[in-house]
């Protein structure tokens, strides 16, 4: 449990930086770098430092992911706190193997009722994950399907 709660404490702080950096209009490593992130109360853990790089290193393909799924709305155009909900749930769910999906979403949409931008940004964080979900399962039976025969 004391595990969860530290994860839950690393992706607010993630966001945090996410959000600053966007604002500010810096690369989010930098601020990182610089030290300069005054939004934080504690210092940030490894694991929001690592959600910070690894969201940023794929922003190119999470936000084409998001602009896949997306009816109606640009990337561009979503609230930037939710915009950043999104891509740290997105990165955990391509990238960070030991947490499972649903984690991932039942996370961002905590967030997204802490943090979010608009009334209906947990239902909107959690539609957008849901597909992506979605789409990841059927990529994965895709895949398992292909190597079937091979």
């Amino acid at each position: 449990m004391a595990r969860q709660h530290e994860r839950t404490l690393s992706r607010k702080g993630a966001l945090q930086v996410l959000y600053t950096g966007v604002i500010r209009n810096s690369p989010a490593s930098k601020l990182l770098e610089d030290g300069d992130i005054q939004c934080l109360d504690d210092p940030l853990s490894d694991y929001s430092v690592m959600l910070v790089r690894g969201v940023e290193e794929h922003i190119p393909e999470i936000d084409e992911r998001l602009a896949s799924i997306s009816e109606n709305w640009s990337v561009e155009r979503m609230p930037i706190m939710d915009r950043n909900i999104l891509r740290l749930a997105m990165f955990e769910m391509l990238y960070v193997d030991d947490v499972p999906t649903s984690v991932s979403i039942n996370e961002a949409v905590e967030l997204a009722k802490e943090f979010g931008g608009e009334d209906d940004s947990p239902r909107f964080v959690n539609g957008m994950l849901g597909r992506i979900a979605r789409q990841m399962e059927a990529e994965a039976d895709k895949g398992g399907a292909e190597v079937q025969d091979a």
